[in-house]
């Protein structure tokens, strides 16, 4: 079954804000697991409605690409001194969404893409209903690369669950405080074999080389008093 569904299935993960077929956001630096950043100051709740954390996937060479959503179901960012200090976000595997626009073929529907995604050939969303993300730091971002998300000032590192695995992450991000709110909006390319993401049962399994193990992430998480 795997085999047969490989084109249908070349939307893998969570992915980016853009619906354009252009991959474009920048390959996020990893590292393992950091010490997580200390919650100080001001402890801002974030606002679920306004938040989300937006996907993109490729089938190999940039064809077929698949995006949708991922809900965010909790969280908080914490100021300081004006300045964003420590946070996390909880995200909801099972409210992963295709949009019906990227599922261009006759004899595809969003819906069943989005119900393969939740099974053992990727998320796993039984075992796995919930991924997450925990700033280690904030740093000033002094000269933003192109690919970059427009207004970006801070490089944000934080540690990113998906299916059980925590990876750290690096990648430029617009960071905003006001008296207030704060919000952070990222966009970054992870290698989605690095959490174990795996669609083939090997490396020369046609099922897995024929989806890009690129998955572009888009984040926009908003908090307010």
């Amino acid at each position: 079954m795997k085999k047969l569904s490989v084109i249908a299935l070349v939307g893998v993960g969570l992915l980016a804000a853009s619906c354009n077929k252009d991959k474009s956001a920048g390959t996020a630096s990893t590292a393992t697991e950091q010490t997580v950043a200390e919650s100080k100051g001001e402890v801002l709740p974030v606002d679920v409605a306004a938040s989300v954390v937006n996907w993109k996937a490729f089938h190999k060479g940039g064809m077929a690409p698949r995006w949708g959503t991922l809900n965010v179901k909790s969280g908080d960012l914490s100021v300081e001194g004006g300045q964003l200090s420590a946070g996390n976000f909880v995200i909801d595997m099972n409210s992963i969404k295709v949009d019906p626009a990227s599922v261009t073929e006759k004899d595809k529907k969003p819906a069943d893409l989005e119900a393969h995604l939740k099974t053992p050939d990727f998320f796993d969303t039984a075992k796995n209903p919930t991924s997450d993300f925990k700033i280690t730091s904030v740093t000033d971002l002094k000269d933003a690369p192109k690919d970059a998300v427009a207004g970006a000032n801070k490089t944000v590192s934080g540690n990113l669950t998906l299916s059980g695995k925590t990876i750290n992450v690096t990648f430029p991000a617009k960071v905003d405080v006001t008296d207030t709110s704060a919000a952070v909006q990222a966009k970054f390319t992870v290698n989605r074999a690095d959490w174990g993401i795996k669609f083939g049962t090997s490396e020369t399994d046609p099922a897995e080389w024929m989806i890009s193990k690129d998955i572009e992430i888009a984040v926009d998480v908003k908090a307010k008093k």
